[in-house]
């Protein structure tokens, strides 16, 4: 095995592990790559022919997931979308490019087909949130009134023809934060394809997309622990496993979403990062979402929505689609409770 480390970034390095598997139809060695990138780790698993091959496709990938932090990051002041909150209103439709529009299409589609559990719209509110959090306080109440009559999806108009976005309340503030890291995904695995490279895996911090299994293989094996919080009498409570689920895919994407170390508790009372777009209000159910679909933007966006609607409802959505399969892990009575579709069976090894 040999390693070796590369500066891609004025900080941060780039690793880079060689293997030297081999399969008998081709002369391929594993290579592994680490970034932080939208503001996680994203780690690249690929299969090439040489270190030339290898480095080049992976900061090819790693270009491209800058670039779209550069346009739909909420935190960037000056991405895209951001740009797009700023300058947008009622009656003023704004251009935008091609990886915005598709992201926002996706997402409105998403919002239409769940009732608005999914809402790139909730921005405002996510704010609000996240000073909560920083403060171990309770948003305002008025401050969230007010934040919540600026969220809802109908309130977006997307002109695909003329390629505009019109915000049509005053002040609307637009998250991706729930499906902006698979979309990153997808494109990485793509700029990896144009390089000749087929056999990868994309993993941005629990948003896995996954190519061509590696060589010999039938599927890249995942393994996924659900982690909850159980409650442990007067000592804070800490995350516990579930026994870890694995799971072979390829070319699909696996999204996974929970709430078990992003939370407050405020008053008592634990409340998760992710918001309910409905109430305003952060999850008070702890859990934990796995998604399996055909591709980075669906899975991230699916688990989203899945946390918010709940097992019964969420597995409905899932089950009414072709080539997706969930599980989903809420706490009860201080004892994990899981739910899954019967389309998850097909993807469970026990290799």
């Amino acid at each position: 095995m040999r390693t070796q480390i590369f500066n891609l970034m004025v900080t941060v390095a780039l690793l880079m592990i060689g293997t030297g598997r081999v399969s008998a139809a081709e002369q391929l060695e594993r290579y592994e790559f680490l970034q932080i990138q939208m503001g996680v780790p994203f780690r690249i698993t690929l299969y090439a022919g040489n270190d030339v091959a290898a480095n080049k496709a992976a900061r090819a990938a790693y270009a491209r997931i800058k670039q779209l932090n550069g346009i739909l990051s909420d935190y960037d002041p000056d991405s895209e979308l951001m740009r797009l909150c700023r300058s947008s209103g009622p009656e003023k439709p704004v251009k935008v490019g091609r990886d915005l529009e598709r992201v926002v299409s996706a997402s409105l589609r998403l919002s239409a087909k769940t009732g608005g559990a999914f809402d790139v719209t909730i921005g405002p509110v996510v704010r609000l949130w996240r000073i909560a959090r920083r403060k171990k306080q309770m948003p305002a109440y008025a401050a969230l009134s007010e934040a919540l009559v600026r969220v809802g999806h109908r309130h977006v108009r997307l002109d695909t023809k003329q390629h505009t976005i019109e915000l049509q309340h005053k002040e609307m503030r637009l998250d991706l934060g729930g499906i902006a890291k698979g979309f990153a995904g997808d494109e990485a695995l793509k700029v990896l394809k144009a390089h000749g490279i087929t056999r990868a895996l994309i993993d941005g911090s629990g948003d896995i997309v996954a190519g061509d299994p590696p060589p010999g293989k039938k599927g890249w094996i995942i393994e996924v622990g659900a982690v909850t919080q159980k409650p442990t009498g007067r000592v804070p409570s800490e995350p516990q496993s579930t026994k870890p689920l694995r799971l072979k895919v390829s070319n699909a994407a696996v999204a996974t979403s929970g709430d078990a170390y992003q939370n407050v508790k405020i008053d008592g009372k634990r409340y998760s990062h992710i918001i309910n777009p409905k109430t305003g209000l952060g999850l008070t159910q702890s859990s934990s979402v796995t998604v399996i679909a055909e591709n980075g933007m669906a899975a991230d966006s699916l688990a989203s929505a899945v946390s918010v609607l709940g097992p019964k409802r969420g597995l409905k959505l899932i089950g009414d689609m072709k080539h997706r399969a969930a599980m989903v892990i809420i706490l009860k009575d201080g004892q994990p409770q899981k739910h899954q579709t019967k389309s998850l069976a097909h993807f469970i090894t026990t290799d």
